[in-house]
Order: C-alpha cells, then sequence, then structure tokens
C-alpha cells in the first residue's frame, strides 16, 4: 500500500506530529482521514509515539473512539501513514470557537450528550488499562449522526501499574498532579473531562493564563 492508492480530497488540520487529510481510498471510493507523519522530521520519543498510537488504534473498537483501518510507510515520500474512520462533523473545539464568534451557546442537553458519550469511551479506554492523558476539545470528533469519537491516542499510555510519573498532556487541561510532576493515575483523564465539561458550558477553559506559570499558579 502507498499514497498513490487514496487521493488526497483536503488538509483537515496540522499539527505537533504531522498532518491529518481527508482522503478517498480509489480500490472503493470510501472515505477516510489519513494522519502523515514525516518520520525524518521525529526524535526517538515522537517516533514511539507515532507507532505507539497504531498500536493502540488497532486494538480499540468502540463507538466513541476514532476507529483504525490500516498502515503503511510510503518510501517515496518517507511518511508514515494512518487511515482511519472519518468522522464527518468536525471537532468540538471548532463547535465553540463558532459559538463565540457567533454569540452562541451549547443547550444543555447537547453538552449532556457529549459529556455521557465521553465518558462512554473513556471507561472503554480505562477498562483496557489504558490512560489517554492528552484529552481536550480539540481531540473529540463529531459525526454528523450525533457520535462523539475520542481521537488522537498519541501520547496514551497502557498502565503496567497504578501510577505514572511523566509530564504530558496541554497544560489547559492537565490535572494538578500532572502540573507538580507527582505520580497520576486514571484520574488525570476525569479532570481533562471536567474541565471540558466547564468549555462547554462557558466557551473558554476554567484555567487561564498568558505564561506556564501564570497558569500554573491560577
Amino acid at each position: 500500500m502507498s499514497l498513490n492508492d487514496f487521493t488526497n480530497l483536503k488538509t483537515l488540520g496540522k499539527g505537533a506530529f504531522g498532518s491529518v487529510h481527508l482522503v478517498k481510498r480509489n480500490q472503493d471510493q470510501k472515505i477516510y482521514a489519513m494522519k502523515r507523519v514525516k518520520i525524518s522530521n521525529l526524535s526517538i520519543k515522537e517516533r514511539e509515539n507515532a507507532l505507539n498510537e497504531i498500536r493502540l488504534l488497532a486494538s480499540l473498537n468502540h463507538k466513541n473512539i476514532i476507529g483504525y483501518n490500516d498502515a503503511f510507510y510510503d518510501e517515496k515520500s518517507s511518511t508514515l501513514n494512518i487511515v482511519m474512520e472519518y468522522a464527518d462533523d468536525g471537532d468540538i473545539s471548532n463547535k465553540i470557537n463558532y459559538n463565540l464568534k457567533n454569540k452562541l451557546i451549547f443547550d444543555e442537553n447537547t453538552i449532556w450528550n457529549w459529556l455521557i458519550q465521553l465518558l462512554e469511551g473513556l471507561e472503554y479506554l480505562n477498562s483496557k488499562k489504558i490512560m489517554h492523558r492528552d484529552l481536550k476539545s480539540a481531540n473529540l470528533m463529531l459525526t454528523k449522526k450525533g457520535i462523539l469519537k475520542i481521537g488522537d491516542l498519541n501520547v496514551s499510555k497502557v498502565a503496567k501499574v497504578g501510577m505514572a510519573v511523566t509530564q504530558i498532556g496541554t497544560p489547559y487541561y492537565a490535572a494538578p498532579e500532572i502540573w507538580k510532576d507527582q505520580a497520576y493515575d486514571y484520574k488525570c483523564d476525569v479532570w481533562s473531562s471536567g474541565v471540558i465539561a466547564y468549555e462547554l458550558a462557558a466557551l473558554r477553559p476554567p484555567f487561564r493564563g498568558t505564561s506556564l506559570k501564570e497558569l500554573y499558579c491560577g
């Protein structure tokens, strides 16, 4: 398999680990999201994270987790490509930004619906001893049928012991024990879910700052 087997329709987004594209598989005309990671630009740790995402996605099967289809290395472009389920209604971060721009709010039923689906997906991950560790509104995708999908598992961790001690996550959503470089467990994902709940209601995270130190102290 190579990139020649797909038609690139548009770029969906870019991040620290690569870019995500809307693609059509030429063989059957099916639509997917493809994460493309430029291996040569990554550190050893980042390469491990990219491979970790493939391993985790391939092992999961839940309606509230982005589905895995395939993965391959394309020699011509030197990219690792992960073919995933496409959530066709964008992510919750974009919904929040749209409401901010247009001075709208989410109704309570919508907030509860999304939070319940988030927690059902999170319960599934935790049942597999997986901590997501980077839950945020930008990592929660939606389908036009109203299904919420948790994505971006590249910093997730399979817990072999009860606690972990690494500095990860996105600052606005990270639990206090992560900020303090203390041991943490599955509760860090529950904290992040609470931050998302606040953000859905207020259209902004509860803790903000102009620097990491200010955010930590706040």
